[in-house]
C-alpha cells in the first residue's frame, strides 16, 4: 500500500460461499477477493445470479438459513477505532459483535425499498430505532437528530416526512428514507445494493448525486453493487466485475472502462443499449457472444404515413380522488396519440407521470373518466372504452400486456403449460390438443425449451420468466401488445436478449408496440416514434431521432440530461440535472411551456410539444 493509498475499510480474502439445497451444497462464490478503501467507492457489477448479493449479505451476516461461508476472510477496519481489523466470519449471526457492526459501523440499502422498509411503521419511527440501537438518545434528541438526517437526504418537509408511511411516499422518497436510515449512524461503510435499479433517472441522479455528497460530508467508503454500466462510470473509483461467483477483472475504473480486457467485460458493454447506436444494429446478449456474429438484419420499413391507424386515442382522462376538493390526482390529462400498423410508440417518463395508466385504460383495465379509444384492424372500427362486458371479452384477444414484474404476474401454481394455454382456454380457442401443441410453438418462439413445460415459474430465471410471460401474451394473436417496463428488472445481458426478442417478434409477426419504459436508452433502441409524459400530459412526441437530436420541452431536456452513460468521457453533470429544482414541476419551464392555454405545437415531420398557443415554432425551436 503507497502513502497516497487510504487505509482498507472491508477488505476481502477468498471469499466462498454456498447454499444447501436438497442435502447437497452448491457453491455461489469462489473465492472472491477485493478491497474498499477508506473514502472511496467500488463498484461490484455482474449478472444477476453472479454472487454480488450473497457477498453483501455475507459482509452484513444476513445469509439466509441455507447459506454458509465455506472460506476466507472478510476483514473490517473500523477508522474511529485502533483495534484493527475484525474478521466478521466467525462471529455468531446475532452475536453482540455482529449486531454491534451492522446498521451501526457498517450500513446497507437494498434495491426494493418498499419491501424493506415496515408498511406498519413510520418513516420517523423506522430511522428512530436504527440510531437508538446503536446511539441512544433522549427522545427529543432522537427526534431532531432524525429529522436533521431526512431534510439532509433531501425531504423538503423533515417534519411532516417523519410521520409518513412508507406507501405514501413515491419510489425515490423511500430510497432517500433507506439511505437516512443507513446513514443515521454516520457508518464507516455502505453497502448500496442496486440502490437505483427502480428509479427512474432523474430521481436515480438525485440519489446517486446524494450518495456522493454524503460519501464526501462523512468520509465513508462505499461497496456499490449494480448491473447498471452507466452508473458505475459515474460512480466509482475502482471497478470489480464478476461473473459465476469469481473476479474475471478488477482496477481503478479508467482502466477497466478504457481497457477492458476480460471477454466477459466486453461482453457486458455490447449489451447494454446506448444512443450512438446505428440504424438496424442490435444489441449483443452474452449468450449469443461466443455465437458467430450474424449480419445485422436491416428491416425496410414503409414511411410512417403510408401505414394505416391501428389505435387513435383522443382526450383520455383518469382522477383518482376527488380533484374538485384538492384530495384528489389527476393521472392522465387530455391524452391523445396514434399508433400505427407493425410500430413501436415508447412513451417515456418519470414515476407518477401517468405511463402505465394509459396502458391500463387501453386494456381496459381501469376505467377512464372521459375520451376515445379508437381501435381499427382493418375488419370495422370500435371504441374499446364503450364496450359492453361481453363484447370486452371477445374483443381482448387484439389487445394484450406484457407486465413489469415477471414474478408477480405468473402463478407460482400454474406450470408454463398451463399459464400460456390459459388465455386459449378462457377465449374456448382449439381443442386441447391444440392448445398444447399452440403452447409448444409459442416456447420454441420465444426460445425456451418445450421440455420445460411442466415446471413451475420459480424454477426459471428473470428473463426465462419474462419469455414465458411474453409468450403468453402472444397465445391469441394480438393485433396490438402494451410492453409495460419489461425489462426494468433485468440485467443488462438478459435485458438485451428480451429487447431483441420482441424486435425480432415484431418483424416476423408484424407485431404493433406501446412500449412504456423509463429507461430512456432501452425506448431509443426499440421504438419508432417517442412520446414524453410529465404529470399527466404528452409535453413532447417526435421521430426517435428527431427527439434525441433536438429536444425542445424543458422536460424532454432535463430527461436527456440525466441518463449515466458507460463513457467516461462523458460524465453525468449532477449539478445541472439538479439546478432548478424538479424536472416535471411546471414552475422549472419557461413560460412557452406553462399555463392553462396549452396546445401541441406541430414543428414539422410529426414533431409536436404542448406549449403557449401564443408562441411562434421558431422561438420553440431558438
Amino acid at each position: 500500500m503507497t502513502k497516497t493509498t487510504p487505509p482498507d475499510v472491508l477488505r476481502i480474502e477468498d471469499l466462498r460461499i454456498a447454499f444447501q439445497t436438497h442435502g447437497e451444497l452448491n457453491e455461489v462464490v469462489r473465492g472472491v477477493s477485493l478491497r474498499v478503501p477508506a473514502g472511496r467507492t467500488v463498484a461490484l457489477f455482474g449478472e444477476s445470479g453472479s454472487g454480488k448479493s450473497a457477498i453483501s449479505q455475507a459482509v452484513m451476516g444476513i445469509l439466509p438459513k441455507n447459506g454458509v461461508v465455506t472460506g476466507g476472510r472478510i476483514l473490517f477496519t473500523d477508522p474511529a477505532k485502533e483495534n484493527g481489523a475484525l474478521d466478521i466470519v466467525p462471529l455468531p449471526r446475532d452475536g453482540k459483535e455482529i449486531r454491534h457492526l451492522r446498521g451501526g459501523r457498517i450500513g446497507m440499502t437494498f434495491q426494493e425499498p418498499m419491501s424493506s422498509l415496515s408498511p406498519v411503521h413510520t418513516i420517523g419511527d423506522q430511522i428512530e430505532e436504527a440510531l437508538q440501537l446503536h446511539r441512544p438518545q433522549n427522545r427529543k434528541q432522537a427526534r431532531a437528530m432524525t429529522e436533521s438526517m431526512l431534510e439532509h437526504v433531501g425531504f423538503r418537509d423533515p417534519h411532516g416526512a417523519y410521520g409518513r408511511y412508507p406507501f405514501e411516499l413515491s419510489g425515490g422518497l423511500r430510497q432517500r428514507a433507506m439511505l437516512a436510515m443507513a446513514l443515521i449512524c454516520h457508518p464507516a461503510l455502505l453497502i448500496a445494493d442496486e440502490p437505483t435499479t427502480a428509479l427512474d433517472v432523474t430521481i436515480q441522479a438525485q440519489v446517486l448525486k446524494l450518495m456522493k455528497d454524503l460519501q464526501r460530508e462523512i468520509g465513508m467508503a462505499l461497496l456499490l453493487i449494480t448491473h447498471d454500466l452507466g452508473v458505475v462510470a459515474n460512480m466509482a473509483d475502482e471497478v470489480a466485475a464478476i461473473s459465476n461467483g469469481r473476479i474475471v477483472e478488477m482496477g481503478p475504473v479508467q482502466d477497466v472502462f478504457r481497457n477492458p480486457q476480460h471477454p466477459y467485460l466486453k461482453a457486458l458493454l455490447k449489451a447494454s443499449p446506448h444512443f450512438e447506436m446505428e440504424e438496424g444494429e442490435r444489441l449483443v446478449s452474452l449468450r449469443d457472444q461466443a455465437k458467430p456474429t450474424a449480419p445485422v438484419s436491416r428491416l425496410v420499413k414503409s414511411a410512417s404515413a403510408e401505414k394505416p391507424l391501428l389505435l387513435t386515442v383522443r382526450n383520455l382522462r383518469k382522477t383518482y380522488g376527488n380533484v374538485r376538493r384538492g384530495t384528489g390526482t389527476v393521472a392522465v390529462d387530455d391524452v391523445s396519440f396514434d399508433i400505427r400498423k407493425g410500430e413501436c410508440l415508447g412513451i417515456v417518463g418519470e414515476s407518477g407521470s401517468g405511463k402505465t395508466t394509459i396502458g391500463n385504460l387501453i386494456t381496459r383495465a381501469r376505467s377512464a373518466d372521459s375520451g376515445e379509444v379508437i381501435f381499427n384492424d382493418g375488419n370495422g372500427v370500435v371504441d374499446v372504452l364503450k364496450l359492453p362486458p361481453r363484447e370486452l371479452v371477445e374483443f381482448r384477444p387484439h389487445i394484450q400486456m406484457i407486465f413489469q414484474d415477471p414474478v408477480s404476474s405468473l402463478s407460482p401454481r400454474m406450470t408454463v403449460l398451463d399459464i400460456i394455454r390459459e388465455p386459449m382456454l378462457i377465449q374456448e380457442r382449439g381443442s386441447s390438443a391444440n392448445q398444447k401443441d399452440r403452447v409448444i410453438e409459442l416456447m420454441d418462439r420465444v426460445g425456451l425449451d418445450p421440455r420445460f413445460l411442466n415446471r413451475y415459474p420459480h424454477s426459471f430465471s428473470g428473463g426465462q420468466r419474462q419469455r414465458i410471460g411474453i409468450a403468453r401474451a402472444l397465445a391469441l394473436n394480438p393485433d396490438l401488445v402494451i410492453c409495460d417496463e419489461p425489462v426494468s428488472a433485468l440485467d443488462v445481458s438478459m435485458q438485451a436478449q428480451i429487447l431483441n426478442l420482441l424486435k425480432d417478434l415484431q418483424a416476423s409477426l408484424g407485431l404493433t408496440y406501446l412500449f412504456v419504459s423509463h429507461n430512456l436508452a432501452v425506448v431509443h433502441y426499440m421504438a419508432d416514434r417517442i412520446a414524453v409524459m410529465a404529470r399527466g400530459r404528452i409535453v413532447e412526441i417526435a421521430p426517435r431521432n428527431a427527439l434525441f437530436r433536438n429536444p425542445v420541452h424543458p422536460y424532454t431536456k432535463r430527461l436527456l440530461a440525466a441518463v449515466p452513460v458507460p463513457d467516461l468521457d462523458r460524465p453525468l453533470d449532477f449539478e445541472k440535472v439538479m439546478a432548478g429544482g424538479k424536472a416535471s414541476d411546471p414552475m422549472t419551464w419557461s413560460e412557452y411551456f406553462r399555463g392553462d392555454e396549452l396546445t401541441h405545437v406541430d414543428l414539422g415531420n410529426g414533431h409536436l410539444v404542448l406549449a403557449d398557443r401564443s408562441c411562434g415554432v421558431r422561438e420553440l425551436v431558438a
